[in-house]
């Protein structure tokens, strides 16, 4: 049985998640409490269910349990995947404000704030058994596009996910590695190249007659070569790499765009996102 868990803030997009895996096919479990997991495929596989996703949240009782859990469903043959979704704080507030929804941590006692904060220390390390999504930049469209591609993916090994953004936009939440790119010559200062981006040939011939930008991209390919065999010995399942220009537009899309290929030609599964180019 394939078993997806989807966790994580509360307004950072599960049921947006859980919806997108319903239409991919999932038989869906909206807020189970983690003690019932370890029965779920028992019970799931007699009503003949292969395809099955679960939604946990903060609420859930004994959520110290959940990695245990995980473990027993894998150990009886089950293909376990965990997808943690993440906001900042900002965000969080904005989504709730304009929903007029309740926090369901939040009581007469504590701000709204206050109980985001505290929901994130209760979830404590969960981002750290799954693949980690920051939704801070992400609509409920481009989500549902990213469950469906993530779902969609052939699962074996570890996948790459190379992701573009711009530092003026914030840092991505679920970076497993960031480089920051900024020092390179910008093409946004070239009025010809200013309305295209790294995925035009314009602004990758520019790129590519840089030396320090294909001295940098050497630099990264040979980091993340070397020290990739020791995330795949740690079972990793997804390994999110993050490339940073000013505004996401030109110089980290480029990178992203060879590094994918490169890595690609290598045999490793590659997934790209561009969070600026709303992809």
């Amino acid at each position: 049985m394939r078993i997806i868990i989807v966790t994580g803030l509360s307004g950072s997009g599960k049921s947006v998640a859980l919806r997108a895996l319903e239409d991919s096919g999932f038989y869906c479990i909206d807020n189970l409490p983690a003690t019932l997991l370890p029965q779920i495929s028992h019970h799931l596989d007699a009503a003949e269910q292969n395809k099955v996703a679960i939604s946990i949240d903060g609420r859930s009782t004994a959520l110290e349990t959940l990695p245990n859990a995980i473990e027993m469903l894998r150990s009886a043959g089950n293909q376990v995947d965990l997808i943690f979704l993440d906001s900042n704080a900002e965000t969080l507030v904005k989504r709730f404000s304009e929903t007029r929804r309740k926090h369901p941590l939040s009581n007469e006692t504590t701000t709204l704030a206050e109980s985001i904060q505290h929901e994130r220390e209760l979830l404590g390390n969960m981002a750290e058994l799954g693949h980690h999504i920051d939704t801070s930049n992400l609509g409920p469209n481009a989500l549902r596009r990213y469950i469906r591609t993530l779902v969609e993916a052939p699962h074996h090994g570890l996948t790459l996910l190379f992701s573009s953004f711009g530092f003026k936009h914030g840092i991505p939440l679920d970076a497993d590695f960031v480089f920051d790119i900024r020092s390179l010559p910008n093409p946004h200062y070239d009025p010809a190249l200013r309305p295209l981006t790294g995925k035009d040939a314009a602004v990758q011939k520019f790129l590519q007659n840089t030396p320090e930008a294909n001295e940098m991209l050497d630099d990264i390919r040979h980091l993340l070569e070397k020290w990739l065999p020791g995330f795949i010995r740690d079972h990793r399942s997804y390994l999110t790499v993050a490339i940073g220009c000013t505004g996401g537009q030109h110089r980290s899309v480029y990178f992203v765009e060879s590094l994918s290929a490169y890595f690609r030609a290598q045999q490793h599964q590659v997934l790209i996102r561009h969070r600026e180019l709303n992809e």
